[in-house]
């Protein structure tokens, strides 16, 4: 599986001589603002990442020459045609899946699983068991939980102290009766990655399906759903520095059985069976040319080996520092990382914090003042940050790594939160 064919990780202290890290941060405009005497630090890179200007190009330069719908006889609705079906090749490319018939788009990741949960509630048996988890995002907890009302049994994996699945109670909540398990590859609250390889092996004997929300593993590590066998995975474009554009892959030929809902005159065949009225012309355009930017680091003959190249050397980079941050942050008094500890393969450089005597709110507030971007509360994570006892406090503070995150940036906040601690 994709986890076994990770490198090891040797990691140097002083990796912004990368030449990742040296030849990005000249490609996103935003990264110049400057906001209080000093550039703006973007550490909120887990609730939408910065835009380079490829992709900012890409989706001006559609406006200004080939704005139309599709499928006309003249040629700019041609050209539209073609930035549509751009748009799933990269994808397909970036997922490693077989080819764009695979690749569905819709307006955000949680519209399409609402799509996807009506179109099952019609394909799976009535009573049949839905699995799903407390670490996830409501978008992949919320269109599943509605289910209810339709019949189905709706069962939820518990989160241990730490953060993580507890796996005995995954194992042991799995039947011949689930049709679906729905889980997140990595966790926007707490950066932790599951375990899909074990999870998919449990599903396969058992029979149920397995749906996966990517979003926030997308933007840190690279991925292979031919690999992973999953037979659903959503993603949003947003997190890897494209527009608002939420990305479904369905495994060849499973979209074509479900009855999803649309109009008499859409296409009945996949991908755009699920895709309801006009898309995002201009943005999916923009997604291809994220797509194109994060291969341009890699090396290699075609596409999907660039990407796979690059979201290697991506991983690398936002893992050392992640470890300096983390380093950093877990020396400060009063300061509780919640999670586990740092891992190159188990662990998003995204980190969650507490601060003893300050809300969350109140040390975004702060960092705010000194030019740092960072998010409070629970991040639409709202079941894990309760369980985990900590939503009456506010929630956590949110620090996230991107690939233009720079070492000094992350010294700079270890500072900037240690004097809101300390008062110095």
């Amino acid at each position: 599986m994709l986890f076994g064919k990770l490198p090891k990780f040797e990691m140097k202290p002083h990796l912004v001589e990368m030449k990742l890290l040296k030849y990005c941060r000249q490609d996103f405009p935003s990264l110049s603002r400057v906001y209080k005497g000093r550039e703006l630090v973007y550490l909120d890179g887990p609730g939408g990442s910065q835009v380079p200007d490829t992709v900012i190009e890409a989706i001006s330069n559609y406006y200004r020459n080939s704005n139309s719908n599709v499928h006309g006889a003249f040629i700019t609705t041609a050209e539209t045609d073609t930035v549509i079906e751009q748009a799933r090749e990269r994808m397909a490319e970036f997922l490693g899946a077989v080819g764009p018939e695979t690749i569905s788009f819709g307006q955000n990741m949680t519209t399409l699983n609402f799509s996807i949960s009506k179109a099952l509630a019609r394909f799976l048996k009535l009573g049949s068991e839905i699995l799903i988890t407390q670490l996830d995002h409501e978008a992949n907890r919320g269109p599943w939980l509605n289910l209810k009302d339709y019949g189905f049994i709706i069962k939820e994996v518990n989160l241990l102290a730490d953060g993580t699945l507890d796996y005995d109670d995954f194992q042991s909540k799995l039947n011949e009766q689930t049709g679906l398990v729905a889980v997140g590859y990595a966790s926007n609250a707490l950066g932790i990655v599951n375990d899909l390889s074990k999870i998919r092996d449990w599903t396969h004997r058992t029979g149920a399906l397995m749906l996966v929300d990517a979003v926030h593993y997308a933007p840190h590590f690279g991925i292979d759903v031919s690999d992973l066998d999953c037979d659903f995975l959503m993603c949003s474009s947003y997190k890897f520095y494209g527009p608002h554009v939420g990305i479904l892959y369905t495994r060849p030929g499973l979209l074509n059985q479900l009855e999803t809902d649309r109009l008499v005159t859409q296409d009945e065949q996949a991908p755009f069976r699920i895709e309801t009225g006009t898309l995002n012309h201009a943005a999916l355009a923009g997604v291809a040319a994220a797509i194109d930017y994060l291969g341009s680091f890699g090396s290699g003959p075609d596409l999907r080996t660039r990407l796979v190249t690059s979201m290697s050397a991506i991983q690398n980079q936002e893992y050392a520092l992640f470890k300096l941050m983390y380093n950093g942050l877990a020396a400060i008094p009063g300061l509780t990382i919640i999670g586990p500890p740092p891992h190159p393969v188990w662990h998003t450089p995204t980190i969650s914090f507490t601060l003893n005597g300050f809300s969350p709110i109140e040390v975004c507030s702060f960092l705010a003042s000194k030019s740092i971007c960072a998010w409070d509360g629970h991040f639409y994570a709202k079941r894990a940050i309760e369980v985990l006892g900590l939503m009456e406090e506010g929630g956590v503070t949110r620090l996230g790594i991107s690939m233009y995150t720079t070492e000094e940036e992350v010294e700079y906040v270890v500072d900037c939160v240690r004097e809101i601690a300390i008062g110095s």
